[in-house]
């Protein structure tokens, strides 16, 4: 995969078919009863508009053609959470583009209410089928998104709506790494042939970034991790296998349980 452009502006697509898009007035309205946000100034209609919320600028503008397919059908065999992703994906017709701008919130924070923004569009639109998540390659369904964004509800992050998580199964082995991190001003993380069971190590590596994210967390070359006194897990910085540049490696150290 690609490096990450790095832009201060975070920004979604909202997919759609039938021709139909987002009724801005639905969308305001969820953001200020289901999330309780305040959203003020708000300037547009269902084409283009802009709004604040709390600080935060935004603005939503409704394009009036599909995602071109050469750029969403590199990501089809990626795209697991998504199980029939290439023939609905196709019959989307025109999508919305959904911006934050000018923004001095922490990263985790814009991306938080950029996941509001996006399931309120998902939650008013009977015509909205996903979203598609360029920064991270990521293609989510319009019900896997609503249902993981309400993780927010709880003081919780949607990490499978921010960070694209790569699995690679090779016999008994399994790799798996973080592709968005840097979206966050954090490192990509890998596990590599691990012959932990997929469902550990999967549970295991969204533990850790949720720590690192949620708690704003560093890692560094040859520290170590772990969630129990026993569990400890050493970092080493080199270059990663599945993303460019360097990642954070996380192996083993002495009975731990990655191995």
């Amino acid at each position: 995969m690609e490096a990450l452009n790095e832009n201060n502006v975070v920004l979604s697509m909202p997919m759609f078919k039938n021709n139909k898009g987002y009724v801005l007035d639905k969308v305001i309205e969820d953001l200020r009863v289901y999330w309780e946000l305040d959203v003020t100034d708000i300037e547009g209609n269902d084409e283009l508009a802009t709004f604040k919320v709390g600080d935060e600028f935004v603005a939503i503008s409704m394009m009036p053609a599909p995602i071109p397919n050469s750029e969403l059908e590199s990501m089809y065999s990626y795209s697991y959470l998504w199980e029939n992703v290439e023939s609905e994906t196709k019959e989307h017709t025109n999508h919305a583009i959904v911006s934050i701008l000018f923004s001095d919130i922490s990263p985790v924070e814009k991306y938080s209410l950029l996941t509001k923004i996006n399931s309120s569009i998902l939650r008013t639109s009977e015509d909205a089928i996903g979203i598609y998540q360029g920064s991270a390659t990521l293609l989510l369904p319009k019900e896997l998104y609503v249902d993981f964004s309400e993780l927010l509800l709880s003081d919780m992050l949607p990490i499978q709506l921010w960070i694209y998580i790569g699995i690679i199964c090779n016999n008994e082995k399994t790799s798996i790494y973080s592709y968005g991190m840097q979206e966050f001003d954090k490192s990509e993380i890998e596990i590599l042939e691990t012959a932990m069971p997929n469902r550990e190590v999967y549970d295991l590596f969204i533990n850790i970034l949720n720590y690192v994210l949620a708690y704003d967390v560093t890692l560094k070359h040859g520290e170590t991790i772990g969630f129990s006194e026993d569990e400890k897990i050493k970092i080493i910085e080199s270059e990663a296998v599945y993303v460019d540049g360097n990642s954070l490696k996380l192996t083993a150290v002495e009975n731990n349980i990655v191995r």
